[in-house]
């Protein structure tokens, strides 16, 4: 019984301070908000909707995962990016000098702004890959790479932004 009530109390502690939550996140209550600009494609090869689809997963995942209002057009938390590169590579090759594989490279620069406890900005480079068959065709294979590469950043800005791991 000592050790529910002490396994209670500790919850209540860690709940009370209003600085964790159990969405993994650690924002402190003086922060209500959050505004994610849009993240600006400067890199050699353009995907055309590749700034958006980055812009909208990010705004998302803070939506969905916080309690910060992410409509805010002058946040306390602010998030601004660039794509820097997006690139394909072969990386596999056969015993006929051709690839068996290829990979899509995104990288991202973020700048982290928090406007209430400035000590906690940075400006940050982000890459992440995908792997496909050189079988199948980029234009066919690009749509789900994206997907899952944009999965890998936004987790990766989303935890050092407001999760801090």
């Amino acid at each position: 019984m000592k050790k529910f009530i002490y396994i209670l109390l500790a919850f209540f502690a860690v709940n009370s301070c209003g600085i964790y939550s159990f969405s993994g996140t650690s924002i402190t209550p003086d922060i209500k908000s959050i505004t994610v600009n849009n993240i600006s494609n400067k890199a050699m090869r353009v995907n055309p909707g590749l700034s958006n689809t980055l812009t909208e997963a990010l705004t998302d995942k803070y939506r969905r995962f916080t309690s910060l209002d992410t409509g805010s057009p002058n946040g306390d938390l602010e998030v601004t990016g660039i794509i820097t590169n997006y690139e394909l590579v072969s990386i596999g090759v056969t015993a006929n000098e051709t690839a068996s594989k290829n990979r899509l490279s995104i990288t991202i620069k973020i700048k982290f702004e928090n406007k209430k406890h400035p000590k906690e900005n940075f400006e940050k480079s982000y890459a992440s890959y995908e792997d496909y068959d050189s079988t199948l065709s980029f234009d066919s294979a690009e749509s789900t790479l994206v997907t899952e590469i944009v999965k890998k950043l936004v987790e990766m800005v989303f935890l050092d932004t407001v999760a801090k791991w």
